[in-house]
């Protein structure tokens, strides 16, 4: 199909991702040219319908960067985040029963004294509307699908995706070209495993020395519970059951706002078993006698799921390139024994802010933002980073029991001396190459959801608000469906639909031959499908407009 030219619009600055990041590096761009009494135009694109429509998070929220972004944020009749924690409880779970480990064995870093409980899709919606306030112009509802180089291969901003185009491939009756958004310098904060952001790790080998990165999958519901089980300010983590010794991740309760419990669960996604699923773990943990008591006569009124970046300190890879750079979970900016990162998101979006707005005062464009790269490592977010940087490895290496173990000998150690025994750890295999065939694995049996306190997925998608136009091509890209036969399916036997934690993959059985079917409409943009998938055999891609989740108060 031939397609018309696309029309343009020249900004300093572009920003992919009204996260945390982009929405900091934004806010701070405005800021240091009013304080310099110059002018930047900055323009921010985002794929959810609107901000915060794709973002989910736990959420204990560390306000260091809130504090420095917006410091009179805490007065504001309109704060996104009201409820600080007032107790922090570690539980390790066993099939009947656990034990809650006193906080005096954990170190410093991982207390949540001072931290906020809340809803991380509400910070942002708070942020956008900051930036508006400063004269940023936001776009949601408009994904960045393509990115633009110029001849001598430096990025000069993104094309936003073509609007009606047939599943088939052709133009609908309501084509609308995407539009090209140039830029002197363009700031990629997509989350994790961005569409974009793999592709410019790629093309310019921004991981040529760092580690492989690490994945862990978020599943999360939202519960209304009855006052007398509400607890505001609670903080509960858990590891253990259900998951066995050898596949590692844990689970949060959180008690906020108006009777609210967010509940969640993290499966790291270098487990070995095709048979688990991370849906039905994460299930399966609320029947447990130290939690299910909280969910008795309340009601389920959200669900979503999101990958997590899990690799730190030694995964993070080379944040700049000719005409822009990595910000927030798209550099991999999480601290995983913490649970958090839009802290050090709001922090990287400063930080690359600073650089830019350095470069064009010097009448710089499109070359490489040196002064971000060199100086992250040094800041606050390197800190943090740095002294858990053994957590992950030890885990995926020894298992729960020994791993985490020596992970906190680890950060005591780093706390107290800045010493660690371990040096700094490789992850080992990338999560797709540590599932094994299913003949070398003992397939996992899940109970029936009960439709009270445990469910399936199509009900879960339901309370995401997940909607995408139907009549589009489908942005799940199977490179090899041959291959997904001869592999995914018969050697492996079908991961995908267990990973998967929105129905999205089916092997259908039709007249004794399998196949594949990708229910695309159900996708909640997780991107679990390009990390896990055992041959790398899936493309996850950007759909039309503004698809996907619309999650509220997640």
């Amino acid at each position: 199909m031939e397609l018309p030219e696309r029309e343009a619009m020249d900004f300093d600055v572009v920003i992919v991702g009204a996260g945390p990041a982009g929405l900091a590096a934004a806010i701070q761009l405005k800021q240091l040219a009013a304080e310099a009494g110059t002018e930047v135009s900055v323009v921010v694109v985002e794929k959810g319908s609107e901000v915060g429509a794709h973002i989910l998070s736990g959420a204990v929220i560390d306000p260091s960067g809130l504090d420095r972004l917006v410091p009179d944020w805490r007065e504001d009749p309109d704060r996104p985040l009201k409820t600080e924690v007032v107790k922090d409880e570690f539980m390790f779970l066993g099939p009947a029963g656990g034990i809650t480990l006193p906080n005096v064995a954990f170190p410093k870093l991982m207390s949540n004294h001072g931290n906020f409980v809340g809803s991380l899709s509400n910070v942002t919606k708070y942020l956008g509307r900051k930036a508006e306030e400063l004269g940023v112009e936001i776009y949601p509802g408009f994904p960045a699908a393509e990115i633009l180089y110029d001849e001598a291969g430096a990025v000069v901003g993104i094309a936003t995706g073509d609007l009606g185009i047939a599943r088939s491939g052709e133009a609908r009756d309501d084509f609308t070209r995407g539009m090209e958004l140039r830029a002197k310098y363009t700031v990629f904060g997509e989350g994790a495993r961005g569409s974009l952001t793999k592709k410019l790790i790629d093309r310019y080998r921004l991981n040529q020395h760092s580690d492989h990165q690490k994945y862990g999958l978020g599943v999360k519901e939202l519960w209304q519970v009855k006052p007398e089980k509400f607890r505001p300010g609670l903080v509960q983590h858990s590891m253990g059951w259900p998951l066995p010794n050898k596949a590692g991740g844990g689970s949060w309760l959180y008690h906020f706002d108006d009777h609210l419990v967010s509940v969640g669960f993290v499966t790291h996604l270098n487990y070995e078993n095709p048979t688990l699923s991370p849906f039905e773990e994460f299930q399966r943990f609320k029947t447990h006698p130290m939690i299910r008591d909280v969910f008795e006569g309340a009601k389920r009124i959200g669900y979503g799921a999101r990958a997590i970046m899990e690799g730190g300190w030694q995964s993070v890879p080379k944040l700049v390139f000719p005409g822009g750079c990595l910000v927030g979970d798209s550099a991999g900016f999480v601290n995983v024994p913490r649970i958090k990162g839009s802290h050090n998101a709001v922090l990287s979006g400063m930080q690359a802010a600073g650089a830019i707005h350095e470069a064009l005062a010097a009448g710089r464009a499109q070359d490489e933002l040196t002064s971000y790269e060199e100086g992250w490592r040094s800041s606050p977010i390197g800190y943090d980073l740095k002294r858990v940087r053994n957590v992950k490895p030890l885990w995926s290496k020894y298992g729960t029991l020994v791993g985490v173990g020596l992970g906190g000998l680890d950060m005591w150690l780093n706390e107290l001396a800045g010493l660690s025994l371990f040096g700094t750890m490789s992850h080992g295999k990338p999560d797709y190459a540590c599932t094994k065939p299913l003949k070398d694995v003992k397939p996992i049996k899940y109970p029936r959801p009960d439709g009270v306190l445990t469910f399936d997925r199509l009900s879960s998608v339901y309370l995401s608000n997940t909607n995408h136009e139907e009549d589009q091509p489908v942005h799940l890209q199977v490179k090899d469906m041959g291959l997904q036969k001869s592999s995914e399916h018969d050697v492996f036997g079908g991961p995908s639909g267990r990973y998967c934690p929105a129905g999205v993959y089916e092997w259908i059985d039709e007249g004794g031959a399998p196949r594949y079917q990708i229910n695309a409409q159900n996708c909640v943009h997780c991107k679990t499908c390009d990390i896990k998938d055992p041959n790398q055999n899936i493309n996850w891609v950007t759909p039309e407009g503004p698809g996907g989740p619309n999650y509220v108060n997640m």
